[in-house]
């Protein structure tokens, strides 16, 4: 039977497929609709059939069968070799996974993957780094940087493939068998049951469907590339977060060698964890002190400036808020800029000082930044924002070695945060002298050794404490 070509219309928000256009998907998308062109025929080869048995044993496992009688359990992992990395996924690979990991060219994603490649060899499992955007060489010189340096030669179990077929890939896979494979990136990815170019809308789901039965049939872990638009935000349909059990995105500015992972979907452990990482000669090496990678000890007196802290996962950070008010000599409306803290909140947080603290900002332009590029996670930073506004709108300077933690309530009260008893203790560390934190959690804990605490119930009342 010869192949003939079917087009039908594919919401990129929830997959749903049509055989017309529509304007809104079942799912409330309004134009997210794309064509695709799928080949159709008995001898078709359709990739999902030609996976090397993945699709077939994947489809066989799977019987209903009662919840009661489901084994709960931890799940299986694989050690990265790399502290950071498995931090933020959990504890390490999960076998049978699918892990999607973006960011901008050149902030080195391919890097930080290929130092975890070699780590896992060492372990003695094979591993396939299929590229589609590098030759063999190309990897082998980065390899001679990353791996093979500080950690003796390549391993030999760190196998490479060139290849954009991701029928191929999967040949490849059933030959070597590895335990983990790498996919660099999905966008050069294609399958001839597709007809499209590689990196379109439609080729890119179907290759990671094709991944997702290949990882779940073998019990591979499997890591996917992928770009990001100019906005930052991830390249092709959003239908792929939906399909990967994981979704990492690796930031951070390349004219500085500071880099942050993060995850906002992970299946098998928490999205609040920030693995940091710093690009040297060598490769990416960990920061495990990331409260003293953002803060170079106490902050000195100056104006508009002050330490917080906050939860990040299973750990406290510290780290600096900057603000600054100014003049607002342009005409028109007054600017209001936050660089890691939300607009909304920080509109908020000005509402409130203007109430409740007697602090006209209705003529200035109000900046507010988190030095580092960490985005704090909650509330908990609320108060030092307020503190540093107040202080640089008073041309008032906060005492040296001064923390600030609390949320702040539209009645200009102080509400307490989580976990204020290891903020101290990390803030104690690093050499902080006084710390401000709620009421309700300065009655609960005991002060560190060199760590005053004063707990406040209002804005005013932190305000009149520095004497501001």
């Amino acid at each position: 039977m010869s192949k003939r070509n079917e087009t039908i219309f594919v919401c990129a928000e929830c997959g749903f497929e049509s055989p017309k256009w529509m304007g809104q998907c079942v799912c409330g998308a309004w134009n997210s609709f794309y064509e695709e062109r799928v080949k159709r025929g008995g001898d078709s080869g359709d990739s999902r059939r030609k996976s090397a048995g993945a699709v077939s044993a994947f489809r066989g496992a799977n019987k209903a069968a009662p919840l009661s009688a489901v084994t709960s359990g931890t799940a299986d992992r694989i050690d990265t070799g790399i502290g950071e990395l498995n931090r933020v996924l959990g504890g390490g690979l999960t076998k049978g996974t699918l892990t999607l990991i973006a960011g901008e060219p050149g902030i080195g994603k391919s890097t930080l993957i290929l130092q975890a490649a070699a780590s896992v060899c060492r372990q003695g499992l094979p591993v396939l780094y299929v590229s589609g955007e590098e030759s063999a060489e190309q990897i082998r010189m980065r390899a001679d940087r990353v791996a093979g340096g500080g950690g003796g030669s390549i391993p030999d179990g760190l196998l490479v493939l060139s290849e954009t077929d991701i029928d191929a890939v999967s040949e490849a896979v059933a030959e070597t068998n590895p335990a983990f494979l790498i996919i660099d990136s999905i966008q050069t990815m294609h399958t001839d049951d597709i007809a499209s170019s590689a990196g379109g809308v439609s080729q890119i789901r179907a290759c990671t469907d094709i991944l997702m039965r290949i990882g779940k049939g073998r019990g591979i872990p499997i890591f996917i590339v992928a770009h990001v638009t100019k906005a930052g935000d991830l390249a092709g349909p959003k239908i792929i977060e939906h399909l990967v059990d994981c979704v990492l995105a690796f930031s951070g500015e390349r004219s500085r060698d500071f880099r942050l992972l993060t995850a906002s979907k992970n299946r098998f452990g928490t999205t609040s964890e920030v693995g940091a990482f710093e690009m040297r000669e060598e490769g990416l090496a960990e920061i495990a002190d990331l409260s003293g990678c953002l803060l170079d000890g106490p902050l000195g007196q100056t104006e508009g400036t002050i330490a917080t802290a906050f939860y990040e996962g299973t750990r406290p950070l510290l780290m600096e808020i900057q603000a600054l008010t100014a003049a607002n000599t342009g005409g028109g409306f007054p600017r209001r800029a936050a660089i890691g803290v939300e607009n909304a909140r920080l509109s908020m947080i000005l509402a409130v000082l203007e109430k409740k603290a007697r602090l006209d900002l209705s003529a200035a332009d109000v900046y507010v930044n988190v030095v580092g590029g960490v985005r704090p996670e909650g509330t908990a930073a609320d108060l030092a924002v307020a503190l540093a506004i107040w202080s640089s709108a008073r041309s008032a300077v906060i005492p040296a070695g001064t923390i600030a933690v609390g949320e702040i309530g539209l009645a200009g009260e102080i509400r307490s945060v989580r976990g204020a008893d290891k903020l101290a203790a990390e803030a104690a560390k690093l050499g902080f002298t006084a710390f401000i934190l709620p009421k309700a959690n300065a009655a609960k804990i005991k002060a560190p050794a060199g760590l005053g605490l004063t707990g406040v119930s209002d804005i005013r009342e932190a305000i009149a404490l520095l004497s501001l």
